[in-house]
Order: structure tokens, then sequence, then C-alpha cells
């Protein structure tokens, strides 16, 4: 091959690849980090491959998980080895992909799944749907996820390529997408989200009467492939409902589960029945009126339920395992840095 022949091929090639390069940086500055003031939960399914795959339970589910369950708890009081796959408004159907797509680096003795999802039966916003699928690792589970949430007005085009999704946001970049460019900050501790201000529990609206006594048919389905996925890979599978007061979890429903939970030897715990054992403070353990807890009732939830997953579900304490304690060890710092982090923040926020 002459010489000229070499350059009239490879100019096309390098032109090719230029021109992806671009878009792949175009893309990457324009696409949501999901750091600084954006909401930064979305950045928490994404973090989940970047830990060894250590975990002997995964907890799954919306923000009822990620913000009531501190994995560096149980580490701490049980030797607990766990970590959170939880988003914002996770839907049952994501939550089952999620346990397929975890399936694939790692088989964990338990996954716990909170029962709160269950009563969504339909996609609420792209946004939300956005929080959950976009940090997942591509893979035919992220596939059949993102076909099963889609609204009318999204495509499976725009989730392989989000620079046709968010094209049009160079008007609304901010400092966070240039900070954040090459890296993004791991902002949960084993998939908590934590927070350390307090507001008490207030009242809520009055619950509004149910169409229908029984959970939807669609989220009841994927609670039971959930169960068959867990039973095929020798996982148990337990089911809670988190003690967060507000949305209204309904008789009828809590009744459902525990109907399911006997029909096929499940274990599910409705915490809100224990709210007094787990000695929740709700004018002192919650930083949004009830909806969740803060960091010392997230430590108190773990005591509790450590207890039960230990004397109950057999879960090893994983302390004295090199292995385990040189992630936990990094996991700690990381939380207790956090925690003196915020705290110090919010004192300076009470002085101003």
């Amino acid at each position: 091959m002459s010489k000229e022949t070499k350059k009239r091929w490879l100019r096309p090639v390098i032109s090719g690849l230029l021109v992806i390069l671009i878009l792949l940086g175009l893309q990457r500055l324009l696409v949501p980090k999901y750091m600084g003031d954006t909401p930064i939960e979305g950045a928490m399914i994404g973090e989940y491959y970047d830990t060894p795959k250590l975990h002997d339970v995964i907890f799954l589910g919306d923000c009822e998980v990620y913000e009531n369950i501190s994995p560096v708890d149980l580490w701490r009081d049980y030797g607990i080895s766990s970590y959170v796959r939880g988003s914002a408004q996770q839907l049952t159907w994501q939550s089952y992909y999620l346990l397929e797509d975890t399936l694939r680096y790692e088989t964990p003795k338990a996954v716990v799944f909170n029962v709160q999802a269950l009563k969504t039966e339909e996609t609420e916003s792209e946004a939300y749907n956005r929080m959950t699928l976009d940090g997942m690792a591509w893979s035919l589970s992220k596939v059949k996820a993102i076909q099963a949430s889609m609204g009318e007005d999204e495509s499976m085009v725009e989730y392989v390529f989000p620079l046709l999704r968010f094209h049009s946001r160079y008007s609304e970049l901010t400092k966070e997408d240039f900070t954040y460019f090459f890296h993004r900050d791991v902002i949960s501790y084993a998939g908590y989200y934590m927070r350390v201000d307090v507001k008490a529990a207030g009242s809520f609206p009055e619950p509004r009467r149910l169409s229908s006594p029984s959970l939807p048919e669609n989220t009841m389905e994927y609670l039971d492939k959930m169960r068959i996925l867990c039973k095929n890979n020798g996982v148990e599978l337990i089911l809670m409902k988190a003690p967060s007061l507000y949305p209204h979890w309904y008789e009828e429903w809590d009744a459902q589960i525990e109907a399911y939970a006997a029909q096929y030897g499940l274990a599910y715990y409705n915490f809100l029945d224990v709210t007094g054992e787990i000695g929740l403070d709700y004018s002192m353990d919650t930083y949004d009126g009830g909806l969740h807890l803060n960091l010392s009732g997230a430590q108190k939830l773990a005591e509790y339920f450590g207890d039960l997953l230990v004397s109950r579900h057999h879960l090893p304490d994983r302390r004295g395992e090199a292995t385990y304690q040189d992630y936990w060890k990094e996991q700690e710092t990381h939380y207790d840095e956090g925690r003196n982090k915020l705290i110090e923040e919010l004192k300076k926020n009470e002085k101003e």
C-alpha cells in the first residue's frame, strides 16, 4: 500500500475518531452529574460497581432504604457486610433488574426488599427513572429495566446515547458540570445517604380511602420474580417495611404482604409496628418530619435489625476476616469523616 493510499485511508478514520471523541466529551459535560446542588441520590447506583463484591446482604428499594439503613453501623455492631442498592422512587421492576444485575457480580446470602414500592404500578417521571437507570452498568438487565420503565415520551436510544436527551442542557450548565467532568465524589456510605439534621415529625394528611384493598398485580408479579430469582440462586429474600411515617402504609397492604410471606416461608418485618422496641423518637430521629430517619434513627434501626439478621438469619460476623476488615476500615473512615463534616456544617448554619 502506497503512502498516498495510506493517507487517504487514515484521514477519514482519524476524522471519525475525533468526531466520536468530541461527541463523547460533550455527552460527559452535558449529562447531569448528580453532584453539588443537583439531586446527589442519582449518583448512588453507579457507586456500587467500584466496591469489592464482599456483601452478605444487599438492600433494594427506594428512599425508605437508602435513607434508613446504615451498612457501616451494621458492620460496627454485628460484623454484617452489606450494601444498599437503593435509589429515589425506585420501582419494583427496577429493584428486580438491579437484583439481576447484582447477581452478575456476587451472590449475597440475603436480599432485603422494602415493600413500600409495591404500591406504585406506573412510572412517575423520567427524572426518577434516570436516577436509577443511568447509573446501571450496561447489560441485558439494564436494557430490560429501561424497557420496563420508559414513559411514553422516553426512548431507548436516548438512554444508549444520553447526548440526544441532554443536548440542549448547555444553557443550564453549572460549575459542578466542569468540576466533576473527570471525576465524581463518593457521596454514599455503602449506599446509605446520611443526614444529621433534625426536623420533628408533625401531622400528616388523612390517608385516602383505597380503591382496592390489594397491591397492584404488576408489582406483585415482580416481587414473585424476585422471590424465584433469589430461590434459584440460593439467596434468602427478606421483606421489610421501613419505619417511615409517610406515605401511609395501609393495613390491607400489610395483611397482603404478611400472607404472601407466610405462603412462601419468607420473613417480613414491619418496623412501624416496633418503633418503641427500636427506640425511635420521631421528635429527634428524623430530618424531614417523619418521612425518613436521620443518622441517629438509622443507627437505632441498624442495632435492632442487625440483631434480627444475626439471630434469625444467621448472617456471619466478618470482623475477624482480613479481606473484609480492609474494605470496611475504608468505609468507616469515609463514614466518620462525612458525619463530622455534616455536623460541622450544621453547627455553622445554626450560628448564621
